[in-house]
Parts: C-alpha cells; sequence; structure tokens
C-alpha cells in the first residue's frame, strides 16, 4: 500500500471516530432532554432507563424553571440525600463534599474538639475520660464531671451527638463551658484544637494477687489491630494473667480489623459471614497464631458497643472464649459499603447483613435495631456516676475476689 493510502486510511478512521463521538454526545443530549424521540433500545444505551431518564429530565426542568437560581450542586445534593432518606435506614447516609471531607476525618481518628469522651446525662453531657495535653485537661474537666450548658445553650432534653456537636468547633475558637463538679457549677472557657483520638490505652491491675491486663478500644479504624496486638504483647511481657478487652462506646469501624482483633484471641475457625445482595457472600475466619489463645479474658460491652464491636463480642462469646460483662449491645446487624461519587461526596450504604459463628444476626428486620447481645454478667452504669461499676465486677470475676475495693 502506498503511502499516500495509509494517510487516507488514517484521515478516514480518525474522522469516523469523531463523527461516532459526535452522534453520541447528540444522542446523549437529545436522549436527556427528548428522551421520547428516541428508540427505547438506543435511549437505554445512550442514557440509561426510564427512571433514570425522568431524574435527568425533572431536575432539568427544575433548574431551568425555578423562580430564583439555585445554588450549583444544590439540586444534586437534595436529590440524592432525599432518595437516600426515603430508604428509612438509619445506618444508611449520603454525604456532601464537605460532610465527606469530614467523615474520613473522623475515620482517620482526628477530630477538633476539647479531647473528651462522653454519655448523655440527665443534664447533658457526663465526661467518661479525658485525653493526655487536651483543652479539657487544661482547664481542669476530671472524669465524673457534666457539661450542662456550651456558650450559653443549656444540653438538658439534647442528645449526645446534639450535645458533642455545640462542644465541637474549628480549631482556634473558644467554647464557654458550664461545668458541674461535685454539684458545684463553674464555667470555663477551652480553646478547642485539633485532638488525635488515642485508638488503644491499656493499663495492669493487680487484684486478689493476679496481674490483669485492660486494653480499651476506641475504634476498629484502619491499623487498629496493630494497636491491639501491641497492646496485648506489652502486658504479657509485664506478667499479665487475665485480660479485659473494653469495647463500650466503641462504635465499629472496618470488618476486616474487627476480623484481627477476634483473631488475637481465637485459634480457628469463623468469626463472621457477610451476605448481601450486591456483594458475594463470604465468611471471615480467624487468621491463625492467636496472641492470648487461653488467659481469662472478659469483654466490656454497653449500648454503645455496636457494628464491628458486635462482631468481636459475638465471635469471643459463641466461641466460649470470653466472657461478656456490662449492658446490652446496640442491636446492628448490616454492614455499609461507603462508594465515593464524582461530586466529592459518597454513599454510605447499608450493602448486607453479618452473622455470627453461631448463625445469629444482632439487627432487627432488615435494618431495624435488633435486641443486641446480652452480657453474661449484667452490670448496669449510672449515668451520674463516677464508679466504674462493670470495670469493677470484670476486675473481681477475673480475680477471683467478691469486689474490688479500689
Amino acid at each position: 500500500m502506498s503511502s499516500r493510502r495509509v494517510v487516507i486510511t488514517i484521515l478516514l478512521a480518525a474522522a469516523a471516530l469523531v463523527a461516532a463521538l459526535l452522534l453520541l454526545t447528540l444522542g446523549v443530549w437529545i436522549g436527556g432532554r427528548n428522551a421520547d424521540i428516541v428508540p427505547a433500545p438506543v435511549r437505554s444505551a445512550l442514557v440509561g432507563t426510564d427512571d433514570q431518564i425522568v431524574v435527568r429530565e425533572a431536575l432539568n426542568d427544575i433548574n431551568d424553571t425555578y423562580y430564583r437560581k439555585l445554588p450549583a450542586g444544590q439540586l444534586a445534593n437534595d436529590a440524592i440525600g432525599g432518595a437516600v432518606k426515603a430508604l428509612r435506614d438509619r445506618f444508611s447516609n449520603y454525604f456532601t463534599p464537605a460532610q465527606y471531607a469530614k467523615f474520613q476525618q473522623q475515620q482517620a481518628s482526628s477530630f477538633t474538639g476539647i479531647g473528651v469522651t462522653v454519655e448523655r446525662a440527665k443534664r447533658g453531657l457526663v465526661i467518661r475520660s479525658v485525653y493526655k495535653d487536651s483543652p479539657a485537661k487544661d482547664v481542669g474537666i476530671v472524669v465524673g464531671d457534666q457539661i450542662v450548658a456550651a456558650n450559653g445553650r443549656s444540653l438538658k432534653g439534647l442528645t449526645a451527638k446534639q450535645s458533642s456537636e455545640l462542644v465541637k468547633g474549628p480549631a482556634g475558637t473558644k467554647v464557654r463551658l458550664k461545668v458541674v463538679h461535685d454539684g458545684e457549677e463553674r464555667v470555663v472557657v477551652a480553646t478547642r484544637r485539633a485532638i488525635s483520638v488515642p485508638v488503644v490505652a491499656s493499663a495492669m491491675k493487680t487484684v486478689c494477687g493476679k496481674k490483669i491486663g485492660i486494653v480499651a478500644l476506641s475504634t476498629f479504624s484502619s491499623g487498629a489491630h496493630a494497636e491491639v496486638y501491641a497492646a496485648l504483647k506489652k502486658l504479657k511481657r509485664r506478667g499479665a494473667q487475665a485480660f479485659i478487652l473494653d469495647l463500650r462506646n466503641n462504635g465499629g469501624g472496618f470488618v476486616d480489623e474487627a476480623q484481627l482483633i477476634a483473631s488475637a484471641f481465637i485459634a480457628e475457625g469463623p468469626i463472621l459471614t457477610t451476605r448481601g445482595r450486591s456483594v458475594p457472600a463470604r465468611t471471615l475466619r480467624a487468621t491463625g497464631d492467636p496472641i492470648v489463645p487461653k488467659a481469662p479474658l472478659v469483654v466490656l460491652t454497653n449500648g454503645g458497643t455496636g457494628s464491628a464491636s458486635e462482631i468481636v463480642a459475638g465471635a469471643l462469646q459463641d466461641t466460649g472464649r470470653a466472657t461478656l460483662v456490662g449492658e446490652k449491645t446496640f442491636g446492628k446487624g448490616v454492614f455499609q459499603e461507603v462508594i465515593e461519587l464524582s461530586n466529592g461526596g459518597a454513599l454510605d450504604i447499608t450493602a448486607g447483613q453479618y452473622f455470627t459463628p453461631n448463625g445469629r444476626n444482632l439487627g432487627g428486620k432488615g435494618v431495624s435495631q435488633g435486641s443486641g447481645l446480652k452480657p453474661d454478667l449484667l452490670v448496669k452504669q449510672p449515668r451520674d456516676s463516677k464508679r466504674d461499676k462493670a470495670l469493677r465486677a470484670a476486675l473481681a470475676k477475673l480475680g477471683g475476689c467478691n469486689s474490688v475495693t479500689k
């Protein structure tokens, strides 16, 4: 073939490609604006299903017809958010780009605030822990204190989440808090700053001559298992003879982390099974070579123990590896999948259910809150009490004592 004919062939191919792209673009535009004039098979291939076409048509009409101009992205955010809300699933969410950035920050175990963990109390929030070198510590807030107002607004009657949002805020800003300590009110002003949440905290207690290692896990974030492993190994080197895994107020995280953390105590067998419509069923098993395979073990739970925490606690209870002490867990039997969107936002959608080794699903019907895990030893914690009754009961059980005085 001559060089002239080769050039002509290439040019013709390029022209055909450009024509095809123009036809596709025109078809998509026509299909999106005037879907009825496009044959059904072609319309479906070019612009999607009838449902997708009518949604796009309605959004275009609202954008073009509404009496005032709408902010860019508002219609898309409202439409997606409305569709997710219509699922009536408390665990599924749509995150706008700004909300997704905040969600990612939380998953990285960091936030801006005063550095405490809290529970809801009658008048507001009761402090359960204060982080080291935190704004809360700087102004003298201690465990057992209650925050009853933030910037002049009473926290009475608000949920823990609503109250916490009033206390949190941008780094460098100040928050005026009314704090009740031993029945006396005082006002403190704390300067919020970036807080790195400690994922694992550990301690050693000696009860009736027995050394008991305590590992508290705040979230199942990426890499949490490595911190749990390191804490367990350190406690073993110090001579721990029994262990407490504190999963109270741990709302969960990554399922794979739950598998790995349960594997620190279980030598073999299933940890959980997941099933969903769009995801393949799979069984996650113990990875082998547990760090603490036989030492007596107690898991502390309460109503804030959910999701991945319930997976671990359920696996340890089903296999007889641990005794659960405390209060009933949250009761979540489903897991979510995060799907990032082109606008910078994301869907956090319920994708399936999970089951413990004995086949238990801890949720209710579908995505309803279920019965959760019932502790082997029920110990209720009064909201306004400074004493950690469940921890004391766990120490007494492992130490072989009737009670713990310190």
